[in-house]
Formats: structure tokens, C-alpha cells, sequence
């Protein structure tokens, strides 16, 4: 690499680490703590791309975007934030930002990205519109910091201002509905209507003519589109082709596979080709496990500014969340701890609590609980699969490869340690590797090693 790269960020260990690591690849690094210093470099006219982290102790890395593309336009600012929201993907898709990383970031896919802003930092960027909604980043439960979840929140920020039609696909509670609003509420269409419809709204023959009439061009949602009948179904079509001055962009959502639907002939293959413009994969609780804490910690956060009380899990009542199947997803972890913060005997809700809140609702087991039937490769190959599918058209980030192997590799080697009473030797020979290598992938892995009740 070739440049200068202003960082900007508030944590002294990732000025160190990136100012390193930028500088090995040959590049000049100007490192700071502060906005103030960083808006005074390009004031001056330095970098050639900027690294910036959003809170720092001087103001928001975002709100100083626009003064940065009014000064110098043709600069690169890739945000990194540990404000894992959509909220902030989104801001940093209106605030102009060449790219937006979540943190914990992949150091090489930084670099990486880094390299190719400076490769295309005479290229303009696209001018969009700013929203002008205020309302709804502290409302909306859309928050999670997996790879599945940081994935969705760049599709999102990409399909946004364009008019493709939408096809918003995952299991019932994960929020289908308030991403299509997201959709909407930061689109150039978000001063228009948004409208939602069901099959009942279209059940006549006037019906598609009265919800034109009311989305007047903004967004209409169809809610489950997979449950519609083919008389119906027929009627979206000849919507959609409706010419006209205020064509509204539609979106649709879905708890089946569409594809499957139509290949089954349940779903038309005229309209599931119209609505998948874009489709959007939203991640079922099961699927960003790392989430459910934040979730809860959220949502606990909530009740207690709507003046309830203050709660808190306790570590073991943690580990009984994160290990149930949570079959309604998000939609019924709200409500789970909604009753925990009302019904819990003291501000630390306990283990026996959860589990007495918990036994009464279904499906209460492990997360990876699967029919008998399925085999482990049939369940990796469907969660890669459903990987590849939040990333829309574009590829994963590079090194997916090695992320993949620590996935597998942590539990396979917890489960091991655990099996064998925590005995590495055993382990090792359980697992047909090296002993130094066992000991060297705790390491790296950084799994805790204690001395557990054997299983076997």
C-alpha cells in the first residue's frame, strides 16, 4: 500500500495495532485520540484516507463526515464502531462513509479495505440524500454484533435508496416487519406513506386500486406473501405492472423459502421473480447466540426507563438463555424477560427463575438441537448457505476460510476437554492431534480449561 491514513479512535491499543500494522504495509500513519486533531489534519490537507472510530471523548467520528466531504470530497473515511446497530450502518450510509466496519474488526479485512480505498481515492463518492428522521434509533431492537447480523446491516444500508423490490425472508420474531420500516424510514421515499397489506386487503377486485391510492408512491409492505392464495397472488402481479407517476417500491415478507414455494407451486413464479429483487435473510436467534445477552441487556435497559425496575441476569441464568432454542426468536426474548423483570424476587434474576419462565413455553433444549435424521454436514452446509445469503451479491470478507475453522474448532475442543474430564492428554487422543497442538489451540482459541464431570 501506498498513502497516508489518518486514524482516529480513543482506544490506545488500536491506534498501536493499526498504526503497526498500516506501517509494515508501507503506508504513513497520523494517529490520534481526538476529532479535533483529526478535522485539523484534513483541514490541512493530509491523508489520503481516514480511519475513524464513531464515539470519542471530542464528539461523534459520523457528525463530522459532512464537513469532511464539503472540504475534501475525494477522501475515504471508513467508520469503525463498536455500536452494533443498524442505526449506525445506516448513518454511516447516509453520512457518505466509504465503508463502515463493526468492531471486534478483522484486522486483515481492514487492511484490506484500506488498500482498496486508496486505490480508488480519486473516484467520487455517491451523494445521498440525509434523513431527516429523528425518530426511531433507540426504538428499534435491530442490534447484534455476529458476522450474521453485521452482514444484514450492510445489505440493508445497500438496497435502501435504490427502487428493487424487497423480499424479506426469515423465521417468525426475528423482525421482519421492522426491517422493511428501517427500509423505508431512512429511504428518499421516508416522507411518503408506508403501508402494510394482507391477502385481505386484496381480496376483491378493488382492493389493489385502494391500496395504490393509499401508499401513493411510498413503500407497501405485503405481509406473507407465502400464505396468499394464486388468485391473489395474480392480482400483485398486475400491481406491480400498474405504469403510473407514483409507483410505490414494494416489499414483501416471508417465513417460508419462497424459492421452494414456487418450485412446490404455491408461490407464482411471476410474482416471486418480481419481489426478489433483493432479497434480505434475517438471521433466526439460533443463528447469533453471541447476541442474546445484548438482547436481554437491552431490553432490561428498556423496562427500566419505562419505569420499571432495574434488573440484571445472573451469570448461570445468562447460560440458561443462550442454551434455549428460543423458537419465537427475538419477539418472544422480549417477552421472556419482560415477565422475569415483573415476576423476579430480587434485581438479579436467578437461574431457577428462568428455567420456571422458561419450562412453561416450547422447544426448551439446546440451540443446536436437530432431528436425528440430519446429518452435521446438512446443518453446516444450511448455515453457510444462509451466510452467503445475507451478503446479498456481494462475497463474504476475505479470510472466511480460518473464521469458519474457530467456529468449529472452539466447541469441538470445549465438548472434548469436557468428555474427557478436562484431561488434555485424553483430549488429544480423543480428538487424534498432537498434545502441543491441543495446548497451543486452547491457547489461541483462548478456551478456559477447567476439571469437569466426565459425559462418557
Amino acid at each position: 500500500m501506498d498513502g497516508t491514513v489518518l486514524v482516529a479512535d480513543d482506544d490506545r491499543t488500536i491506534r498501536t495495532v493499526l498504526t503497526q500494522a498500516l506501517t509494515r504495509a508501507g503506508c504513513k500513519v497520523h494517529a490520534t485520540s481526538s476529532l479535533t486533531t483529526l478535522m485539523r489534519w484534513v483541514g490541512e490537507g493530509k491523508g489520503d484516507v481516514v480511519i475513524s472510530d464513531v464515539v470519542m471523548p471530542d464528539g461523534n467520528g459520523l457528525e463530522m463526515l459532512p464537513k469532511i466531504h464539503q472540504d475534501r470530497p475525494d477522501l475515504p473515511v471508513i467508520v469503525i464502531s463498536a455500536q452494533n446497530t443498524i442505526m449506525t450502518a445506516i448513518q454511516a450510509a447516509e453520512a457518505e462513509a466509504y465503508d463502515y466496519l463493526p468492531k471486534p474488526f478483522d484486522l486483515p479485512d481492514l487492511m484490506k479495505r484500506t488498500a482498496r480505498a486508496l486505490e480508488n481515492r480519486n473516484v467520487a463518492p455517491r451523494k445521498d440524500e440525509p434523513s431527516e428522521n429523528a425518530d426511531g434509533p433507540e426504538e428499534l431492537p435491530l442490534i447484534g454484533k455476529t458476522p450474521a447480523m453485521q452482514a444484514l446491516y450492510r445489505l440493508v444500508a445497500r438496497v435502501m435508496n435504490t427502487d428493487l423490490p424487497v423480499l424479506i425472508c426469515g423465521e417468525s420474531g426475528t423482525g421482519k416487519s421492522l426491517i422493511a420500516r428501517a427500509i423505508h424510514d431512512f429511504s428518499d421515499r421516508r416522507m411518503l406513506p408506508f403501508v402494510t397489506v394482507t391477502a385481505a386487503d386484496l381480496s376483491d377486485l378493488e382492493g389493489p386500486a385502494r391500496v395504490l391510492a393509499r401508499v401513493k408512491g411510498g413503500t407497501l409492505l405485503i405481509d406473507e406473501i407465502g400464505d396468499i392464495v394464486d388468485e391473489i397472488q395474480a392480482r400483485i402481479v398486475r400491481m406491480m405492472d400498474v405504469p403510473g407517476e407514483h409507483v410505490p417500491r414494494f416489499m414483501a415478507t416471508s417465513q417460508t423459502d419462497l424459492s421452494q414455494e414456487m418450485e412446490n407451486g404455491r408461490v407464482r413464479r411471476d410474482l416471486y421473480y418480481r419481489l426478489s429483487g433483493a432479497t434480505v435473510a434475517v438471521p433466526s436467534l439460533r443463528e447469533r447466540v453471541e447476541d442474546i445477552q445484548l438482547l436481554t441487556d437491552h431490553f432490561l435497559a428498556r423496562i427500566e426507563r419505562e419505569g420499571g425496575p432495574k434488573r440484571w441476569l445472573s451469570d448461570d441464568a445468562g447460560e440458561i438463555f443462550r442454551a434455549y432454542s428460543w423458537p419465537g426468536n427475538v419477539r418472544q426474548l422480549e417477552n421472556a424477560v419482560r415477565r422475569l423483570s415483573l415476576t423476579s424476587r430480587a434485581d438479579e434474576i436467578t437461574k431457577a427463575e428462568v428455567e420456571a419462565v422458561l419450562g412453561n413455553q416450547p422447544e426448551t433444549g439446546p440451540i443446536l438441537r436437530g432431528g436425528d435424521s440430519e446429518k452435521l454436514s446438512t446443518s453446516v452446509s444450511r448455515h453457510l448457505r444462509r451466510y452467503f445469503d445475507l451478503h446479498g451479491s456481494m462475497l463474504p470478507p476475505p479470510g472466511l476460510y480460518g473464521r469458519i475453522l474457530k467456529e468449529v474448532e472452539g466447541p469441538l475442543i470445549e465438548i472434548a476437554l469436557e468428555a474427557t474430564g478436562g484431561n488434555q492428554a485424553k483430549c488429544a487422543d480423543l480428538l487424534g492431534i498432537n498434545r502441543n497442538t491441543l495446548r497451543k489451540k486452547i491457547t489461541d482459541l483462548d478456551i478456559r480449561v477447567t476439571r469437569r464431570r466426565k459425559l462418557m
